[in-house]
Order: C-alpha cells, then sequence, then structure tokens
C-alpha cells in the first residue's frame, strides 16, 4: 500500500499513523466515543447529510468546506454553522477555515489557520489537535464572519481568474480583490458578523491566496472561462470540486434577500448561467456609476 492520495495529493506521503476505513454514513457515530474531535472533509454538498449522522456527537464536531449550501427545505441556501443549527441544533461544532492549499499542509509548509465556533471548548479542540510548528491555528468566535469569508472568495476568485485570463492587468486585479472584499464585508456584517474578521485570515487572508495562487481551483475556472471555455469544459478539466461554482448562485440570492449590493458576484453568475460573455461582464462592471469608496465598503 503506497499510504497515499494519488489522485489529490500525488507524491505526499501520508502518516503511518492515519487508519483508512470504509465506514458507511449511518456508523459514523459510532467512532465518535473513540475519538476527541469528528472532523468532516466532504464538499458542502454533503455536508448536512454528515451532520444529519453525526448529530448526537458526543465530542466536538467540525467542517472543512467552505461554501453556501444550494437550497434544499429551506428558501435559500445556508452557510455550514446554519445548517448545523438546523439539523444538529445541539451540536458542539464549528469550522477549521483560512487561507491554505492543501497541497502545501500536506507538505509541511508553513500555514495559518482560524478555528471558529461559538463554542470555547470546540476552538480549543481544534487548537490542541492541529497547532503545530508548520500550522498556527487562530481561535475566533466569529463564525458567521469567518464562514462568509470562505464562502464569498471562492466566487471572488473565479471573478480574479477571468480578469487575469483577459490579461486585464495588475492594476485590474488589485481592484478586483479590494473591491471584491467590500462586497464580502458587506454580506457578512448583513448576516451578523464583526467587520475585523474580514481583515483577518479567513477574509482577507483566504481571498488573496484563492484568488491570486494557481493551485486555487476557482481562479481556474475563470481563467479557463476567459480562454472560452464552457463552465462544464472548465469544471470537467479540474476533476475537482469548485466551490465557487456551487455557492455563487446562493451568495447572490441571499445577498438579494438582504438588500446587499454585490456587483461582482452578480457579474460571476451571469457568466456562469451564459448570460454575458467574459468581456460584457467587464464592461458591466466598469459601466457602474461612480460612488465613494467608503460608502461603497459598508
Amino acid at each position: 500500500m503506497l499510504h497515499q492520495n494519488q489522485l489529490y495529493l500525488p507524491g505526499v506521503e501520508l502518516s503511518a499513523n492515519l487508519a483508512f476505513s470504509a465506514v458507511p454514513v449511518a456508523e459514523l457515530l459510532g467512532l465518535a466515543s473513540e475519538s476527541d474531535l469528528m472532523v468532516v472533509a466532504t464538499p458542502m454538498s454533503a455536508l448536512r447529510q454528515m451532520l444529519v449522522a453525526l448529530r448526537s456527537s458526543p465530542v466536538p464536531v467540525a467542517w472543512l468546506c467552505k461554501g453556501f449550501e444550494a437550497p434544499v427545505t429551506e428558501s435559500f441556501g445556508l452557510l455550514a454553522h446554519e445548517i448545523q443549527g438546523y439539523v444538529a441544533p445541539e451540536m458542539l461544532a464549528g469550522a477549521l477555515s483560512g487561507p491554505s492549499f492543501a497541497q502545501e499542509v500536506a507538505r509541511g509548509q508553513p500555514t495559518a489557520l482560524v478555528a471558529a465556533s461559538a463554542h470555547e471548548p470546540v476552538r480549543q479542540a481544534l487548537v490542541t489537535a492541529f497547532h503545530s510548528s508548520a500550522l498556527r491555528v487562530y481561535a475566533n468566535d466569529d463564525i458567521i464572519g469567518v464562514e462568509v469569508g470562505g464562502a464569498v472568495k471562492n466566487v471572488l476568485a473565479i471573478a480574479t481568474g477571468l480578469c487575469d485570463g483577459l490579461n486585464l492587468g495588475l492594476n485590474a486585479r488589485a481592484a478586483l480583490i479590494t473591491r471584491g472584499l467590500a462586497e464580502m464585508t458587506r454580506l457578512g456584517l448583513a448576516l451578523g458578523a464583526r467587520q475585523e474578521t474580514f481583515m483577518g485570515l479567513s477574509g482577507l487572508g483566504d481571498l488573496v491566496l484563492t484568488a491570486t495562487g494557481d493551485l486555487s481551483r476557482n481562479r481556474q475556472v475563470g481563467l479557463a472561462l476567459a480562454r472560452g471555455q464552457t463552465l462544464a469544459q472548465a469544471t470537467h478539466a479540474l476533476g475537482h470540486v469548485a466551490e465557487g461554482v456551487y455557492s455563487a448562485r446562493t451568495v447572490v440570492q441571499r445577498a438579494a434577500h438582504l438588500g446587499v449590493d454585490m456587483p461582482i458576484a452578480q457579474s460571476v453568475v451571469a457568466l456562469l448561467d451564459g448570460q454575458m460573455t467574459p468581456l460584457q461582464a467587464v464592461e458591466r462592471l466598469m459601466g457602474r456609476e461612480p460612488t465613494a469608496e467608503l460608502t461603497a465598503l459598508v
């Protein structure tokens, strides 16, 4: 046995202490009694099922996925902690988030993350489990802000990939990231987050990484669309989940419900839905009426 994940982490030898087993979802709760912490590493689309299975977990549960769930039974898609509030309200739970490419974490390259939860024992469990010489883990009780940052940055990374793929220049990239941060902050504040969270690792940090790093799947989608590929071609070539594609429509839907203006995210959705071309998306953004910068931030 190679003890490697050759599909997602080729060439990275995993710890000898890591055991692999195929356990039916319904039997996952049985593992909790033998653990100090349960970590869910599914895409957003599978999180609800996992939290239902673990709803009676006697130990803290944390998820790694970032995004909004597509609408299920509620009128609009939910963030991860909102899903947990519906299906497992008694669960001690939280998120491990922040700017991190899995390949670099697996290779032990320096990384800083955020342990986010309204529950101090969950934050402490995450710090205890993951903090190391190569991985700094900061605690944050603003799980709303941390999750909004993790969700919206994926959508903005598609826009930045498009910008770079069209060779619009570094000035345009800087403007897009900065105004994208303003959109992220507006949505977060409307949902109850704290503004300072968006200046931290899970806001600005994760946005810069995902928007500019070529290991970013969402950025790669934008680059592919700029080359003239269809969305189906772009996502098929990835071979991985690009959460920004999955979450973009829900981001815009939640923003509209709250009366929050998010023109960059709206343009990404129009592009993904084939309602405009890449150049039309740029023209739409540049053609907006001028406004004061600080007024446009909040």
